[in-house]
């Protein structure tokens, strides 16, 4: 029969400490290296050391420097309790020590005994070398120093942590819990909520079934309403039922923490059970309760926490309180049909903005204590709607709470010349600019003077366009004085007409005027059924799932942007399906059930549909039709009318004319110029070659695109002889003149 071993208090302490000290470091697994630092914190291992004359100071540096380099995990990701296969070895050598000796309980000197015999272990090499290589002496010392802790000789005996509780005040498993009602101090206060604190007071003063679960997003205040209804049982604002009731939040990493023996965790789970029943109308708080199911379950059996706490939770003496996500809840929590029976489930929402307003008034107070600022009254509501609006993966308040909290960080860092440190819009936008990765004045609600002469910018770069410019300045504008629908992203705008007429190039130019990033697909990749898949991401199972959407993951970084869709007429029909949900909702799912938020996106989508009609147009008496309803006529026959119905507007091109082709010839040759600036180098077009350029690389067919390939193959290559091993080595003038009917350098 395998014999059962338990850990002493001093071991369960370090363990505890030990999991602490890898979850501030963001550390996956723990590691002997991380047990040492414990043992460190322990008096009588801190007087053992130097009684060997070594440096404590130095050992704990060696081994902090040694965990600073192990891998951290994300900061979104919550830390594990996994323990590393090192420590493992650690505590098989220890237990079978206590074996030997014929006991059953491990100390401090088994396990320390344990590590001093890892092979390739740097906690072992850096604890040997402190003490000199003596190690009969400190493990001498350090059986002395522990059992010196109390005058009984068998203390340790009577100490047995996860054993029969000592006789004497039964309080050691207030160890692994915390009492949320001594713990107020530094917690904002519950403001609102009203409605769901009644219904969990209701709840919890019930005969039968008064446990409650909370479910609701991240950061929506789950766990502020615990706190709060701890705050009203301290000042007895609570019915008779639970006046003087005392809230014991079970962590389950702490209650796992050092449970390497069959029977270690279900004892230390009773145990704290059993101490807390022994309370006067004690409630138990579990934050992610959804990891009862499974927690200290092993191969031979299924016996896991939550189906521990099941007799406790249908008894009625111990009321429970769990918060857990929507998700989460699904995910693991609904398969035990048990133990959702036994909780009154209440839906905590997300707060409006008018209540997330409210809220964080009542809440500045404490910030502005904290960093020593003002916040301004505009400031704050301006906080909570653009945190709502730009800000699309996480929730009020949490998100809106962040961002002048981080603001209030900000101006601490960054003082004003004055005595009054204050918050203001302006600094919110800068803070929320940096977060959404978009220019803070286009965040700016008041920012109208650059709307305002967003047309004549886009003119003075797009020409020949007007009409088309117009529209699109107009279609931002009409989102930005929120006069568009809120659910909808800023403008879905398709883009028609010939090629080469500057309907990408008003994309580009209208994403850099708004200072946001320009997203671009090219649709002729996404011709076949299955490329639909790269968009969203892959079904479970098939290649690629673990990738996610192309799409979908660009949005999420970038959720202010220009979506340029290029020629979408080459794009398979099934894509168009998944346009219609993101023009009419703003919202698109991805193969994981992730939502991408396309609120504040401008989605601009080109085609050359019609493109190849426009030159059809019957011009007559009694009949005239323009080129840009020859192209509508045939836009209307590609595209479906619910594709058609959802944009926020159609823009037609003109084809491009010979004035219009002249002034981008002159806008290329001026950035060339821009160019030759470095090599110092001028350059000059005679009338003739300017001609010649123009003549060459302007067609009706293909617009300005031939522009590019005339002024690559036929001027760029006369400078670049020049400039690398001719006249304009060290600068100079560029004269380029038309002779014998080719581009010459004067």
């Amino acid at each position: 029969m395998e014999q059962q071993i338990y850990y002493s208090q001093e071991i369960n302490l370090a363990f505890k400490t030990m999991f602490e000290i890898a979850e501030e470091n963001r550390n996956e697994f723990t590691t002997p290296e991380h047990f040492l630092i414990a043992l460190t914190k322990q008096d009588p291992f801190y007087q053992s050391l130097l009684m060997c004359g070594a440096s404590v100071r130095d050992l704990r540096k060696a081994l902090y420097d040694y965990i600073d380099s192990l891998d951290k995990l994300p900061k979104e990701s919550k830390p594990t309790s996994e323990t590393s296969l090192q420590l493992r070895q650690m505590l098989e050598i220890a237990a079978n020590a206590v074996i030997n000796s014929g006991k059953e309980y491990m100390e401090v000197p088994h396990a320390v005994k344990g590590l001093l015999s890892l092979q390739d272990s740097l906690a072992s090499y850096l604890l040997f070398s402190a003490i000199s290589g003596d190690e009969g002496t400190f493990m001498s010392e350090l059986v002395n120093k522990y059992q010196m802790i109390d005058n009984s000789p068998n203390f340790l005996e009577d100490e047995i942590f996860g054993g029969e509780l000592p006789d004497n005040d039964g309080e050691q498993w207030k160890s692994l819990v915390v009492c949320i009602n001594d713990n107020l101090d530094n917690r904002n206060p519950l403001i609102g909520r009203k409605n769901e604190l009644e219904h969990t007071i209701r709840v919890l003063c019930r005969k039968d079934k008064n446990n409650v679960l909370h479910i609701g997003e991240p950061g929506v205040g789950k766990t502020a309403l615990v706190y709060g209804l701890a705050d009203m049982i301290n000042k007895e604002l609570v019915p008779d039922s639970l006046i003087g009731s005392r809230i014991y939040q079970l962590d389950l990493g702490t209650l796992l923490a050092g449970t390497q023996f069959r029977g270690d965790f279900e004892k230390r789970l009773k145990m704290i059970m059993d101490g807390v029943s022994r309370e006067n109308n004690p409630i138990v708080y579990i934050d992610e309760i959804h990891s009862l199911v499974g927690a200290g379950a092993t191969s031979e059996s299924a016996m896991d926490a939550s189906n521990m706490l099941k007799p406790y939770l249908e008894a009625g003496k111990i009321r429970f309180i769990g918060s857990t996500t929507y998700d989460e809840y699904k995910r693991h929590f609904a398969k035990s049909k048990g133990l959702v029976r036994r909780f009154r489930q209440i839906d905590i929402a997300e707060p409006s903005i008018e209540e997330t307003i409210e809220i964080i008034r009542q809440l500045k107070k404490n910030y502005e204590k904290f960093h020593g600022v003002y916040y301004a009254d505009k400031a704050i509501e301006f906080a909570v709607k653009a945190s709502a609006r730009h800000i699309s993966d996480r929730f009020l308040p949490d998100k809106a709470i962040d961002l002048i909290d981080e603001a209030g960080a900000y101006r601490r860092m960054h003082r004003l010349h004055q005595r009054r440190q204050t918050v203001d819009v302006n600094l919110i936008a800068e803070v929320l600019s940096k977060i959404c990765k978009v220019d803070y004045l286009s965040i700016k609600e008041d920012d109208t003077q650059r709307l305002e002469t967003l047309q004549s910018r886009i003119s003075s770069q797009i020409f020949g366009q007007n009409e088309a410019v117009r529209q699109v300045s107009e279609a931002v504008q009409m989102a930005k004085a929120g006069l568009t629908e809120e659910s909808k992203p800023l403008a879905s705008l398709l883009f028609v007409g010939p090629t080469g007429v500057g309907k990408t190039e008003v994309a580009k130019v209208l994403a850099n005027e708004l200072g946001i990033e320009l997203v671009r697909f090219d649709m002729s990749e996404f011709t076949e059924k299955h490329a639909v898949a790269k968009l969203i991401g892959s079904p479970a199972g098939y290649v690629g799932y673990e990738d996610g959407g192309q799409l979908t993951d660009a949005i999420r970084k970038t959720p202010n942007c220009v979506l340029l869709l290029d020629e979408i007429e080459k794009a398979h029909p099934d894509i168009y399906n998944i346009l219609l949900q993101v023009m009419d909702y703003a919202r698109l799912t991805d193969n994981k059930g992730n939502h991408a938020d396309f609120r504040n996106v401008i989605l601009i989508m080109t085609s050359n549909a019609g493109a190849q009609f426009a030159s059809h147009a019957k011009v007559g008496f009694g009949n005239i039709t323009t080129s840009g309803e020859a192209m509508m006529r045939q836009v209307k026959k590609t595209f479906k009318p619910e594709f058609i119905n959802r944009l926020s507007g159609t823009v037609v091109f003109n084809d491009m004319s010979r004035e219009m082709a002249s002034l981008i010839l002159e806008k290329k040759l001026n950035k060339l110029r821009g160019q030759l600036v470095a090599k110092k180098v001028s350059l000059v077009l005679s009338e003739s070659a300017q001609d010649y350029i123009l003549k060459k690389g302007f067609t009706n067919e293909y617009g300005a695109r031939e522009l590019d390939r005339v002024i690559a193959s036929g001027l760029k290559p006369l400078l670049m002889r020049e400039i690398l091993f001719g006249s304009l080595k060290k600068g100079g003038e560029a004269i380029i003149d038309l002779k014998g009917g080719n581009l010459v350098m004067l």
